[in-house]
């Protein structure tokens, strides 16, 4: 079960499925979750045949991660679970229903909305809720609030997240994915599923937050490295060069190396709000790592990665 959790936290983001037309739609909306790079949906028993869409959607994209929401019964978790989803989610801390999926082997996420019923919740076993209405109910501070006596349980939050705001609650580490229709506007009504893509894809890079931080050039020596370091500087009038051990800095945004290092000119650097969340959704778009480069702080979390592939001679490093 720690598995299926462990995924849809490393997705960091949960399509909230309420209201698909018909059955016949479920494979579109799986190629647009995918093509938008969200291998996770919640389809909700607010709809009449969810556990007919779960069927269809798991059908149509095995290795799409399909949980259900709104499960409010055991017969709901039970046809559920029988539709193929792997994890459900709860409106409230229904003791039942939790503890019927767990005697199936189900991930299940109860809401919550009070300190009483997230201890209540910790007392049946689990270690992730959801925090639901999130907004409504006090938002990121509410939960920060709930961390403090509660040291050891992560937060799904749903309702009144956006894009102007998700950021903002997966910046904070207690967070393991934030879930909502935001990713999915109104086009489920209209079947546009170029349109979910392109919601799902803003949300992702919302999340991700990737931003250019500085260009390495190889340079031959020491010496070369300093002579373009310093014509760099007096040509756009920065402050002079800052040696370092390895390379010379020019301002933040250019670094000459010493001797060459990876890639054929060079590299880029590009700082991400989540590392493992960059690294997961890339690998998932087919992107691959040189694992041989990856650096690590001193508990194990990872601090930089470099991609296999170079591009135009560059080798590309997330930090």
């Amino acid at each position: 079960m720690a598995e299926i959790i462990e995924q849809v936290s490393a997705v960091g983001l949960v399509p909230v499925i309420a209201n698909v037309k018909s059955v016949e739609d479920a494979a579109s909306l799986s190629k647009a979750l995918f093509d938008g790079g969200i291998p996770v949906a919640e389809v909700t028993f607010r709809m009449s045949k969810a556990e007919e869409i779960i069927a269809a959607m798991v059908k149509s994209k095995p290795d799409l991660l399909v949980g259900a929401g709104t499960v409010t019964t055991r017969e709901q978790a039970d046809l559920a679970i029988s539709a193929g989803a792997k994890f459900l989610v709860s409106p409230a801390l229904n003791e039942t229903v939790i503890r019927h999926s767990q005697e199936r082997g189900v991930p299940i996420i109860p809401g919550i909305a009070t300190p009483s019923e997230l201890d209540k919740a910790i007392g049946l076993g689990l270690d992730l809720v959801k925090f639901f209405p999130a907004e409504p109910n006090g938002g990121l501070v509410a939960i920060k609030a709930f961390c403090g006596p509660y040291k050891g349980v992560k937060f799904l939050p749903t309702g009144g997240i956006s894009l102007e705001n998700l950021a903002k609650y997966l910046a904070f580490d207690r967070i393991a994915a934030c879930g909502g229709t935001f990713m999915l506007g109104n086009n489920l009504e209209t079947g546009n599923w170029t349109g979910v893509t392109e919601l799902c894809q803003q949300a992702v890079s919302v999340m991700l937050g990737l931003e250019l931080v500085h260009v390495g050039v190889n340079s031959a020596n020491a010496d070369d490295a300093m002579a373009s370091a310093s014509q760099f500087a007096d040509v756009f009038h920065f402050s002079k060069p800052k040696v370092g051990n390895s390379s010379i800095f020019v301002g933040t945004v250019m670094e000459y190396m010493k001797s060459p290092y990876l890639g054929k000119n060079g590299h880029i650097a590009f700082k991400t709000n989540s590392l493992d969340r960059a690294v997961n959704y890339l690998s998932f778009m087919g992107v691959r790592f040189n694992k041989d480069s990856e650096k690590r702080d001193s508990s194990g979390k990872l601090k930089a990665i470099y991609l296999q592939e170079e591009i135009a001679g560059f080798a590309i490093h997330l930090v």
